[in-house]
């Protein structure tokens, strides 16, 4: 009877090892170069670190998940916990702080983003990536819930978020919800439309550059936004994206020709803004890409520029052009080096050339 005793409780034993090799995933990813700007006849140059990221993904249940992400080079990024309600894919229902879905490019990471600054001037400022001085730096990331699925075979996909509209790490300022609504139809593998509108409120954190009027009784501008003021914050966005081989994931050896371009816009309280871009790349030789990119923004588009008390532009003076071109060599698997130049027509300085080259290590 010990025997058996012994024998049943070997077979009842969990193999930890195993367990833990097979629901708990480890993945990171480090983004350091080199930048170099020449602006109104001065020049800078320093070596960086953009990001350096790593995060664990806990297979709970076959249902039920947990991620935490942490960057070393800043803060906590993300942490959520995921429950598929449904059999299939139709529902899930996510909670905890996450990157929101507003615009195509928001919930893309950076390890596959062709660009070395990551986004368009539209999609870092209308998701909280760091521009808009109102909301400040959340990283396209806020906390609240989210459901999430897939319809028709998968070519339809879907979000549906209720989140606190105030960023990362922090408590809700002025109890109001934002909503924020996604769809992502696929009609075929490697093409995909996409659009999303998010409607809530913001507490201003600081003044914005962008938060202008022009009082002609004083000739002067004026801000229309103060700190601590909440105001109503809407988007809205359209886009594409195509991948030549179908929307498979190795970027080291089965790279394709894609092309992506995004409409953006946005209202703050009376502010409105809008702009979009276009990024291209595609396979040169071996593991090298050529990318291309470009990024038009209007940060406020009822910012006549005056002199002397009359308008000389009645366009917006709050409107910047980034156009980018460059390399990437991929040499493992999700890591690559990347060059690029970016020429910049912002509205508050004088043209800037800018020269970056980056080095990504990811696992």
């Amino acid at each position: 009877m010990i025997c058996a005793g012994a024998s049943a409780n070997a077979q009842g034993s969990i193999d930890w090892n195993k367990e833990l090799k097979e629901r708990i995933t480890v993945n990171g990813y480090a983004q350091a170069g080199y930048t170099y700007t020449h602006v109104d006849g001065k020049n800078s140059n320093t070596f960086d670190v953009k990001r350096t990221l790593l995060w664990a993904k806990a297979r709970i249940t076959d249902r039920w998940s947990f991620l935490f992400m942490h960057d070393f080079n800043s803060q906590v990024q993300e942490f959520y916990t995921d429950y598929r309600i449904t059999e299939g894919k139709g529902l899930t229902i996510r909670f905890g702080q996450f990157k929101n879905q507003l615009s195509l490019e928001n919930p893309l990471s950076p390890v596959v983003v062709e660009l070395v600054d990551v986004l368009s001037q539209g999609a870092t400022y209308l998701s909280g990536c760091g521009s808009d001085p109102l909301f400040g730096v959340n990283y396209g990331r806020d906390l609240g819930i989210d459901l999430y699925g897939e319809l028709a075979d998968g070519k339809l996909r879907y979000n549906l978020e209720v989140m606190n509209g105030r960023g990362i790490n922090k408590k809700d300022l002025d109890n109001k919800k934002d909503i924020i609504v996604k769809l992502d139809y696929r009609p075929m593998d490697g093409l995909r439309f996409v659009t999303s509108a998010q409607k809530g409120y913001a507490t201003a954190v600081a003044t914005s550059i962008y938060d202008e009027r022009y009082d002609w009784k004083t000739n002067s501008y004026y801000t229309t936004i103060a700190v601590g003021e909440t105001y109503r914050r809407d988007r809205w966005t359209v886009g594409a994206e195509y991948k030549s081989n179908g929307g498979q994931n190795d970027y080291w050896k089965d790279r394709c020709f894609t092309v992506r371009g995004e409409w953006l816009a946005g209202k703050d309280k009376e502010n409105v803004s809008y702009g979009g871009y276009v990024t291209a790349s595609a396979p040169l030789c071996g593991q090298l890409d050529w990318i291309a990119s470009v990024d038009y923004f209007n940060y406020n588009k009822d910012v006549p520029e005056v002199d002397g008390g009359g308008i000389y532009n009645d366009e917006s003076n709050k409107d910047c052009w980034n156009l980018v071109a460059g390399l990437q060599y991929w040499f493992f698997r999700k890591c690559r080096v990347q060059m690029q130049y970016t020429y910049s027509d912002p509205w508050n300085s004088a043209t800037i050339h800018r020269v970056q080259v980056q080095t990504q290590i990811a696992f």
